[in-house]
């Protein structure tokens, strides 16, 4: 049976009320579910043994931990020692996604400056490079995931800033904010937050290019985008600076990052939060809102200062509910081309006020002036830490056709979920433009967008053809409550990303690029920069990583070499 909500909501005033009445009660429980199972997960932690328990750790690692204990004792936490377990604990349970807070590291250096770093990688190092040049093929293959690096710690894919009996370098010291007398570039340290980092801006009137989630770690963020201490930049050192901006954690430790400040005062910014019968109105408007970047009409123009739309589709399994909510922000509301200097804190600049999404029914907007950093706060606030967590990715050109059968795998899945009693599951679906315009800003890189790397058929596939062509990133962002779940939801995501992937072949409007920190393990997003540029990212990493620490003693993250997909990519394949 097919009911039409549409004449519903719009022949009866109670109606309305009702169901803004329902879905604020749904959002307060989902909350409070959330907020209760972080309790739990909290006292978990606390009934945990006073000292954990020794693990049988490898020869290597043995050697490596009594090392940096002896070389490196004032910044060095030891699982089983009475005085710093509670650090410890505090340095694994501090992840965004549960799952990375089960694994227990042999040791945690904490380095406080670049020397002390530079020393623990130093020794690191050495230990590997004996290892893989020894004549012992057992010393040779005990070299695999030695270590993980942590900044903000907020990847959802196990192993990426986590490691289980290696050892974890956590970088939270390095969480300075140092900006310029001049006020035109600011030094952030990559164990900052970006919350952190706007909130420091903030009281000179300035902001940089960064995470739109106050609680995304700068060097994970930026990245995706040993021992030797240098700077790498576009007169320094330039092939590893171009290398550091995509190919993330395969050539060294980074410790800040410079980046160009602008002034910027407050934004407009928020959500749009709709019913769930909204959607091919919802696909409609960002397919509009998206292609304005192909108009010739100057009234309707792409605004470069209207940032998104966000348009995020959930399933919450504990409700048996479904809802959208739309983000949208506008960087200068307050110019005066859009008139709205005297229409209060809520009034929409012109881009958006006249979009599609504007007429469309909502059951209420947070859109309002506001600074950058309560705009990021508020995104982080929508996915609290404390649940497991798990991504998956893919990039289309943006053909409404193309967008309608993503949408309708979401559906599908859902369906799936049901079935499967996933328990406590989230269930989003998110899209967002990828313009054009963004491929040529900023310094050179090798995410394969008009390439100077493209080698051999790259240079004349769809992928080049449609270098000026608006896309969207697809992408999932799922979370759910038990570990005996995570096999089969990672292998939800991976069939529903697949199944976008073959329609939009299918209709000619596939594209290869992946957003990197958008991947699941079982992705390779270097592959989808192009041969040129991956080949490329392998030559520095040869050149600075001689010995490959970085591709086989560090272990998580995507790796430059050929890989097979993850443990639990295969896990996968035998689920379904």
């Amino acid at each position: 049976m097919t009911i039409n909500y549409t004449d519903l909501i719009s022949s009866s005033t109670v109606a309305k009320t009702a169901l803004t009445l329902c879905l604020a009660l749904a959002l307060v429980l989902s909350i409070t579910c959330r907020q209760t199972h972080m309790r739990a997960h909290t006292q978990n932690q606390d009934n945990k043994e006073e000292i954990l328990a020794q693990v049988d750790l490898s020869a290597t690692m043995k050697h490596i931990r009594a090392i940096l204990s002896k070389e490196l004792p004032d910044i060095v936490l030891l699982p089983n020692s009475p005085t710093h377990i509670s650090a410890f604990r505090q340095s694994t349970a501090s992840y965004w996604a549960k799952q990375e807070s089960e694994a227990t590291p042999a040791i945690i250096p904490q380095p406080k400056n670049a020397l002390s770093l530079s020393t623990a990688m130093k020794l690191i190092n050495r230990t590997f490079t004996d290892c893989i040049t020894s004549t012992d093929p057992e010393r040779r293959a005990d070299v695999e995931g030695l270590f993980a690096i942590r900044s903000g710690g907020h990847s959802p894919i196990s192993g990426a800033a986590s490691v289980c009996n290696g050892v974890l370098i956590d970088m939270r010291s390095f969480d300075d904010v140092e900006i310029s007398e001049d006020g035109k570039s600011v030094r952030i340290g990559v164990g900052a937050r970006w919350g952190d980092v706007y909130s420091a801006l903030e009281e000179r009137g300035l902001a940089v290019v960064g995470g739109r989630n106050a609680e995304v770690g700068v060097g994970g963020l930026v990245l995706g985008g040993g021992g030797i201490q240098t700077t790498a930049s576009a007169t320094s050192h330039p092939d590893l600076g171009r290398a550091l901006g995509g190919g993330s954690n395969n050539f060294g430790i980074v410790t800040h990052i410079t980046m160009p400040a602008f002034p910027c005062a407050n934004i407009w910014s928020g959500f749009l939060y709709m019913p769930s019968f909204q959607a091919p109105k919802v696909l409609s408007a960002f397919h509009v809102s998206v292609n304005k970047v192909l108009s010739a009409d100057p009234d309707d123009a792409y605004d470069s200062r209207a940032a998104g739309p966000l348009c995020c589709f959930t399933y919450l399994q504990a409700l048996g509910m479904q809802a959208i909510a739309v983000n949208l922000v506008h960087t200068n509301p307050l110019s005066p081309d859009d008139a709205n200097v005297d229409k209060g804190a809520s009034a929409w600049p012109k881009a958006w006020r006249t979009s599609p999404f504007a007429s469309l029914f909502r059951f209420w907007s947070t859109c309002k002036l506001r600074s950058l950093n309560d705009a990021t706060r508020e995104m982080s606030k929508l996915n609290p830490s404390g649940r497991r967590q798990a991504f998956g990715t893919t990039t289309v050109a943006n053909d409404l056709s193309t967008l309608r059968a993503a949408h309708q795998v979401y559906r599908d899945s859902i369906r799936e979920i049901k079935r499967r009693r996933v328990k406590g599951m989230s269930w989003t679906l998110v899209l967002q433009p990828l313009l054009p315009q963004w491929a040529g800003l900023g310094e050179d890189n090798p995410l394969g967008f008009h390439s100077s790397k493209t080698m051999g058929s790259d240079a004349s596939d769809a992928n080049q053809a449609r270098a000026e062509e608006p896309l969207a990133i697809v992408s999932f962002t799922v979370n759910w409550a038990e570990k005996e779940d995570d096999v089969l939801v990672q292998g939800l995501i991976r069939r529903a990303v697949e199944r976008i992937e073959e329609a939009a072949r299918g209709m000619g409007m596939a594209h290869r690029y992946k957003y990197l920190n958008y991947c699941d393990s079982w992705q390779n997003p270097f592959e989808a920069y192009g041969e040129g540029e991956h080949m490329w990212l392998r030559e520095v990493a040869e050149k600075y990583d001689e010995h490959g620490l970085f591709q086989r003693g560090f272990a998580g993250g995507f790796k430059l070499r050929d890989n097979d997909a993850s443990i639990n990519s295969k896990e996968v394949l035998r689920v379904f």
